[in-house]
């Protein structure tokens, strides 16, 4: 993994970024946008945002580079999502969840060369070597409460997915589900996710999804809850598998919830190692340093460095991190822990309560590592 940080000092947008690269291969970038907040409204940082993001694919370290997805993490997302434009074929995922560095926007984006990128069924398509990755963001029902939401949500992705001849069991790769108020709503989304997984066949006799479930404020006010999700058509079950880390971790579905830990996504040329949303927790599903932000936060290194280490990676082939805080006042000490231990990896930190209130942080990342596998076809 190659690391760059450079700052547009014109457009005053801090830009991080990884690049992975194999011989004769797709590239893959992950880049985090910071925007200086400079004092002005939202639309302002809004548009510096977008110059450089349309600055960047025609910069040589990004050359040949499409974006895929992107993740723009809003502090108001009711008021400022009306204000953004669209971008097909790029799947967009707008979601409140404030930027702690004082900003009102950051960005998560995804890109790769040589895709041929489609918009159908309300999916980004990304195709290559015959493999099709399908990208959904921002999917809400605003009716209901959250279960019944939850519950049409999932339909809906049943349904859209069978255009591609996919199913949630057979093709799904990675989901988040954000929900309003996480500590009173998270159980009604948890126990339909449940029930609609094992009507499909996805139990923990045979397999969940990779998966986040945090805080976050859908732009639409009736909406309880928003999902995003990766799916990939084209591959054998023989490149899927799952991360379990059980000498720190307990599975999901001893206290009700069907997720997997992470899961390891393996093609011809490279391994994709998705780390779920991770907490501080123990391997009898126990919260670890309850009240201690230093505590928690070290423990969540721990359980994720033995996830990357089941999956054959290390946080040297981490590509991006997302952190949800609870609590904004955790912010300065958190940002100073992260910049010690991580000082090159794409990282952005947002507001967004965790779905127990004693867990006061969580993180999520990908990472990417050279693996050669003659069995798979290249990505």
């Amino acid at each position: 993994m190659q690391y760059n940080r450079f700052f547009l000092r014109e457009l005053g947008v801090g830009v991080e970024t990884s690049v992975f690269t194999v011989d004769g291969g797709v590239t893959e970038w992950h880049v985090m946008l910071h925007v200086e907040p400079r004092g002005e409204l939202f639309e302002g940082q809004l548009q510096r945002v977008y110059r450089a993001e349309d600055l960047l694919p025609s910069l040589p370290e990004f050359a040949g580079a499409k974006y895929i997805f992107k993740r723009y993490f809003l502090s108001d997302s009711a008021n400022q999502a009306p204000l953004m434009r669209k971008e097909e074929p790029t799947s967009l995922s707008v979601i409140q969840q404030q930027p702690l560095d004082g900003s009102k926007i950051a960005v998560w984006a995804y890109l790769a060369s040589g895709m041929n990128l489609s918009e159908n069924h309300g999916f980004t398509v990304a195709e290559h070597n015959g493999y099709r990755h399908l990208w959904l963001m921002s999917k809400c029902h605003a009716e209901g409460n959250s279960a019944s939401q939850t519950e049409a949500l999932l339909q809906e992705y049943e349904t859209l997915l069978g255009n591609f001849g996919a199913t949630l069991a057979d093709n799904c790769i990675r989901t988040w589900f954000f929900v309003r108020d996480v500590d009173t709503q998270y159980g009604g989304m948890v126990s339909t996710r449940r029930e609609f997984f094992a009507s499909h066949g996805l139990t923990k006799n045979t397999h969940f999804i990779a998966s986040t479930g945090i805080g976050g404020q859908p732009a639409d006010v009736k909406a309880l809850v928003q999902m995003g999700s990766y799916a990939l058509t084209g591959f054998s079950r023989q490149q899927l598998n799952y991360l379990r880390a059980s000498s720190h971790l307990n599975p999901t579905s001893d206290y009700g919830v069907t997720f997997e830990r992470g899961s390891t996504l393996d093609f011809g040329d490279r391994r994709h190692v998705i780390i779920s949303g991770t907490a501080s927790i123990n391997n009898r599903g126990l919260v670890v340093h309850e009240g201690d932000i230093v505590g928690q936060t070290r423990r969540m290194w721990e359980n994720v460095e033995t996830l990357l280490a089941e999956g054959g990676a290390t946080y040297d082939d981490v590509a991006q991190i997302v952190v949800y805080l609870r609590d904004t006042a955790d912010y300065p000490l958190v940002r100073q822990m992260f910049v010690e231990r991580f000082p090159e990896i794409p990282t952005v930190i947002t507001l967004a309560p965790v779905c127990r209130p004693a867990w006061l942080i969580e993180i999520e990342c990908v990472a990417l590592k050279a693996q050669p596998n003659a069995s798979f076809r290249a990505l």
